[in-house]
């Protein structure tokens, strides 16, 4: 998408208003946003997703548009801050949008602390119309970084396995959307089953598992193009294909007889290394965002718990040791957790540790959750979740608090999300 962002005028303020996101417990934000001026109803639709992503986030409170004292016409002039003093909006965010003479939108906002009486942030964005809620994602972005000092993570994707039909005839297939769910498109037709698809961290490209002629192979599939590229073929079966930081190797599980042990494979020359060597079953590859080290799950012990080793190999450190099997490791962008899925009396939790296995928490449990990912700055994970009798898996997200649970809504049920880096 062509995006073009300038800024707006007035000095950016060292304001009042900030979100410390290192506390414990965070109360969200009282922000009040504005339905931005347009005149065909657009701006709504972009300050609305804007208000929705702030709140999707667990540290941001919109305030309901009926408590608004004044009715902004005029972005351009500051707003009469003792209306929005009275309602508790420690932040407003205004704008609009305008259509140019060539057909682009250009959209503008501005971000003010109600309290200090100063506009905290100014900028507009042009593109065109077909991209409005991509438009949207970028100012939530903003706003959110210079409220928290953090990077947003809502102009991102997700791509996950959309499945539908009977449990015994299931048809998957490949989708991509929008992280909040808008704009889900199908990457395959379902005439095979695909699994584990998972970003690359440089480019617009994923990796996957497909069966047909039920036999695992690995792809790589660019979204922009839709040109599939078949890694190479495995002697018995292949799992988890996951890309290394850099986006230039896979690495992933290939089972020989009855086990299964770890490999790399350099996607330039195709050269395949082996890092793990034992009479276990160790999968699901996951490396540091730093390249240096890979967690993964295996059952050398007993029953299925994590591991961690050198991104060359070597011998592997035990890092869980609560009740319960673990599995489906994946390493945190910010390099600080390992997400987990963990399988103890009957139910399946999603958790988090650190890399030495110390500060396990638990976030969230049910009847069969599984598979998390996480959102590219680090704060947020989505994971899928089958409740009991629903007949089939639904995608959700959940902060490190654990208190911010939503579901994703899809058009058909939906599991092993990967989440994108943020986009160019």
């Amino acid at each position: 998408m062509a995006m073009t962002a300038f800024a707006l005028g007035g000095q950016p303020a060292r304001a009042l208003v900030e979100i410390d996101i290192n506390k414990g417990n965070i109360e969200p934000l009282p922000i009040a946003i504005t339905d931005f001026i347009s005149s065909d109803g657009i701006g709504a639709q972009i300050s609305g997703v804007v208000a929705a992503d702030l709140q999707s986030s667990g540290l941001f409170a919109p305030i309901g548009k009926g408590a608004f004292i004044e009715k902004v016409s005029n972005p351009d002039v500051a707003p009469r801050f003792e209306d929005w003093r009275v309602i508790n909006a420690q932040a407003l965010v205004i704008g609009r949008v305008i259509e140019e003479g060539d057909g682009r939108l250009r959209a503008e906002f501005r971000l003010w602390d109600t309290f200090a009486g100063e506009q905290m942030l100014g900028e507009q964005f042009f593109t065109n119309r077909d991209n409005w809620r991509r438009v949207a994602h970028i100012i939530a972005d903003t706003i959110y970084q210079r409220l928290t000092g953090e990077k947003g993570y809502f102009d991102t994707r997700v791509v996950f396995v959309s499945e539908s039909g009977p449990k015994d005839r299931r048809v998957k297939k490949l989708a991509i959307m929008d992280q909040d769910g808008a704009n889900v498109r199908y990457l395959t037709r379902g005439d095979d089953i695909v699994l584990t698809p998972r970003f690359s961290p440089t480019r617009q490209e994923i990796t996957y598992m497909d069966f047909a002629g039920g036999e695992p192979k690995v792809y790589l599939l660019q979204l922009e193009t839709g040109q599939r590229e078949l890694v190479g073929d495995f002697p018995g079966m292949t799992f988890s294909p996951r890309f290394s930081p850099d986006g230039q190797q896979v690495i992933m599980s290939l089972q020989q007889g009855g086990n299964a042990n770890i490999y790399s494979m350099d996607l330039r020359t195709r050269r395949t290394t082996r890092l793990t060597n034992s009479n276990a079953i160790d999968t699901s590859p996951s490396f540091s965002p730093d390249g240096s080290r890979i967690v993964f799950e295996s059952d050398r012990g007993g029953r299925q718990q994590l591991y961690v080793m050198g991104a060359g190999g070597g011998e592997p450190q035990r890092i869980s040791f609560g009740n319960g099997s673990y599995s489906t490791p994946v390493w945190s962008p910010r390099g600080d957790l390992i997400a987990f899925t963990k399988q103890s009396g009957g139910q399946f939790s999603i958790g988090v540790m650190r890399p030495d296995g110390s500060g396990e928490r638990i976030l969230t449990t049910g009847f069969h959750n599984e598979g998390p990912t996480w959102a590219p700055n680090g704060r947020v994970l989505m994971f899928f979740r089958e409740a009991a009798g629903s007949g089939g898996p639904q995608l959700f997200t959940i902060d490190l608090t654990g208190r911010n649970e939503r579901a994703i809504r899809t058009p058909e049920f939906g599991s092993d999300p990967a989440w994108s880096p943020l986009l160019e």
